[in-house]
Formats: structure tokens, sequence, C-alpha cells
């Protein structure tokens, strides 16, 4: 049986996997491929145009010898956390099969998690890379906003969107960053001091989460008073910035449904609301910086529970509360890492370490410093 086969469902186009002998790597399907249609996973996108060029990440991987094995899928218009895709087929959850993978990135993290690529690249709006690795139980990486080039990305502006590397180590993150991020250099963790936030994760879940960083770490106390409002700031947003880009397609009649009433909702944000979610924004960064400036990171659950089956996640708009951890650094621009860290219940659970703005390096040592607990590896 063929990889295509077995996984038909996390790549939208499979590439052979003998072209190179370099890593292997999958890329989400909103980063152009010269000639090819990015479809963003939507029905509405199929007939477009195929792309002139490679997006500009394409081109350091192809540059760097990396063996492209396929266009993973992804939420539609990557505009949801489920990772559930009923026009391009839902990826398959590797570890957890009754799990969401995650969204919006789902394929790119199901693909590593499968151990069909050596890394993969998705990109990370409000929480679409780390939300889909601590569902599949691997390593995801939200630079620095800015640090990854967005260019050949789909949609082309965004005041969130950061394109990063999924894998099943942090050292192969920080390989991958080297390929597809400016100026990379490794670094050496310069404390060992943490700033814990529970943020009000479950409490089992967070207590669990603590002891394992504890064996590691010193950790301090330290709440982040503004994540609630930065997450509803990070979802006024997204939302209009998805509305500007992707607002025509509610016409075609294409779009899957809890996409069309996303989008229909966001064409009712206003423009005081936006006003309103800039100045959180102002607030909220400025209280990570401070927080950062009395520690070397914050640690804090990376989502507040475990992840939903499917059948829990039957109404997207319910789960979106999932990336009540995650999308308030979408915000912020600061760099996060989501860790495995095992499973509490039965379900995967995972740490997110955020670090100082552009000090992605710093923040990728430190995580070296950690023990990981893959699916299976730890109870």
């Amino acid at each position: 049986m063929t990889l295509v086969a077995r996984h038909r469902s996390i790549f939208v186009t499979p590439y052979p996997s003998t072209i190179s002998e370099g890593l292997r790597v999958a890329v989400k399907d909103v980063l152009d491929m010269q000639g090819e249609v990015t479809t963003c996973g939507s029905r509405a996108l199929a007939a477009s145009s195929p792309a002139e060029d490679d997006a500009e990440v394409v081109r350091r991987l192809k540059a760097a010898g990396c063996a492209l094995v396929g266009r993973t899928s992804l939420h539609e218009l990557a505009y949801g956390v489920t990772g559930v895709n009923a026009w391009t087929g839902t990826p398959i959850n590797p570890c957890y099969p009754q799990l969401i993978p995650g969204g919006s990135s789902s394929g790119s993290a199901a693909a590593v998690a499968a151990g069909l690529a050596d890394f993969s690249i998705g990109t990370d709006t409000g929480g679409s890379i780390r939300l889909p690795a601590a569902c599949c139980g691997i390593v995801g990486f939200k630079p620095t906003f800015g640090r990854v080039s967005r260019v050949g990305a789909t949609p082309a502006q965004s005041s969130l969107d950061c394109v990063g590397p999924f894998a099943r180590s942090v050292a192969m993150i920080e390989q991958a960053m080297a390929i597809i991020a400016r100026d990379w250099s490794p670094a050496t963790p310069t404390s060992r001091r943490l700033g814990w936030a529970d943020a009000g994760s479950d409490p089992g879940l967070s207590r669990q989460l603590r002891q394992g960083v504890d064996e590691s770490f010193e950790t301090v106390p330290l709440p982040l008073t503004g994540l609630a409002a930065a997450m509803t700031a990070g979802l006024a947003i997204i939302g209009r910035e998805n509305f500007l880009a992707f607002g025509p397609l509610l016409e075609s009649n294409l779009l899957g449904p809890d996409v069309h009433e996303r989008l229909s909702r966001a064409a009712r944000i206003t423009d005081e609301e936006i006003a309103q979610a800039e100045v959180v924004r102002t607030r909220f960064t400025d209280q990570v910086d401070a927080a950062l400036d009395l520690v070397e990171a914050l640690a804090m659950p990376a989502l507040p529970g475990t992840p939903p089956t499917l059948r829990e996640a039957a109404d997207p708009a319910q789960v979106v509360q999932l990336t009540a951890n995650c999308r308030p650094f979408n915000l912020s621009g600061h760099p996060a890492l989501v860790l495995p860290m095992g499973e509490h219940q039965g379900r995967p659970v995972a740490l997110q370490l955020v670090g100082r703005r552009g000090e992605d390096e710093h923040l990728c040592a430190l995580a070296r410093e950690l023990p990981l607990f893959f699916s299976g590896d730890h109870q």
C-alpha cells in the first residue's frame, strides 16, 4: 500500500519521496509552489490560477536540498481550530485517531506525527501550528512575527500570521529554522528561571505539567491578567483580516458551513472593535515584555484542556476556546514553542514556552533542556 493510499487525507498533492536525499519536508497548502494552485483547503479556490513563483520559504527549502514530499491539507482557508475539512478529507491524528488533529495546520502536524516527513511547514495566525502540535503529540514552533518570510503565503496580508515548523525534536525545529529563517544562530540558555502562568487551564493538567517543568527549571508564579482580553482582540483582528482576504468567496456558495458562518460573522466586526483590539494589542504586548524582563521565558499549558474527540468537536465554533493560551501571542508577536509532555487522562498534553521577541534561538535553546514525552512514552 502506498504512502498516499495510507495517508490520503494528509496530502493535497503528494510528491515522490525519492527525488532527493535531503530532509523530507511537507508544506501546508497556503504557500505557493510554482505551477500549482494554492487551494488553502477550499473548493472555492480550486479553480484559481497556478502560482507563478514559489513562496520564499519553499525556495529556501529547495535551495537547502530538502525533499518536498507533499503539500498538506488544512482546515479550510486556515480558518478553524479542529482541522476537520469535508472537501479534502480530515487528516487522521496518527496516535490518537479518535481526537481532532487540530487546525488549521492539521496535515502538516499529522505528516510529522505519522513519520512521513522529518519536519513540515505550517502557518499560525491564532494557534494553527501550536494547537495541532499539541493534539498530535509533536513539537510546533511559532516564530517571532516577521522572522520567517510570508512572501507567497495566503492571505498575503496579515498582522498575526507566522510561518513555522513542526518536528519530533527541538533539534529538528532548530535545523528547520536555520533553513527557513533569516540569520539563524544557535544559542545557549542564559538562565533556568521560568515564569509559570496557569492561564485558566484545567487544574489537574496544569499541575501535572508544572511538576514536569519543576524537575528541570526554577519556576515562579507569573500570572498574565491580559490573556482573556488578548484572546478576544485576536479573534476580532483575525476576523477582520480574513474577511478582507476571503469575504468575496461568500458569494461562491462553495465554502464549508463552518467557515462560511465565521466569515459571515466577521463581516459584522466594527471599526470600533478593531480600534479597541489594537489598544489591547499594545497593552498586552507591553505586559508580556515586562514579564519577560523578570524570567528567561514564560511557561504554561499549551491548551486549557485536553484535545476533544471528533464527535465532541462537531460544532467548530464551540471549540475556538482551545486557542485561549496560544492566540494571545499572535497578537503580541512573541515566539512560542509547544512541546509534548505525555498524557492526561489518556489524551495528549503539551507545554507552551513563550520567549522574548526576536530571541527565537534562545527559546529553542531553553526547550532543549526539557525532556520530551511522546505518545506512549509517558503516562
